[in-house]
């Protein structure tokens, strides 16, 4: 894994959609298809709350981001 702190944003935005498109089966579309600011869940990528925890552990193994829960506003971390 490369050092995030070396790595530019355009880099981090290309690894990521990367990781979304073979973790989270989106067969149909490609890496570069995804806009950088695609929608991810409903109406856009049709991901779903279980999507939502995969992409967690995604930023948390990638990224070394860790996502903590708040309490009634958990649900909404990942869909603002």
């Amino acid at each position: 894994m490369e050092d995030q702190k070396e790595m530019e944003l355009p880099e981090i935005r290309k690894k990521l959609k990367e990781l979304l498109v073979e973790n989270l089966s989106l067969e149909d579309v490609s890496p570069e298809e995804i806009k950088d600011d695609e929608i991810l869940f409903g109406e856009g990528l049709g991901l779903d709350s279980l999507d939502a925890v995969e992409i967690v552990v995604l930023l948390q193994r990638n990224f070394g981001i860790e996502v903590k829960r708040y309490e009634g506003r958990s649900k909404n971390i990942l869909f603002n």
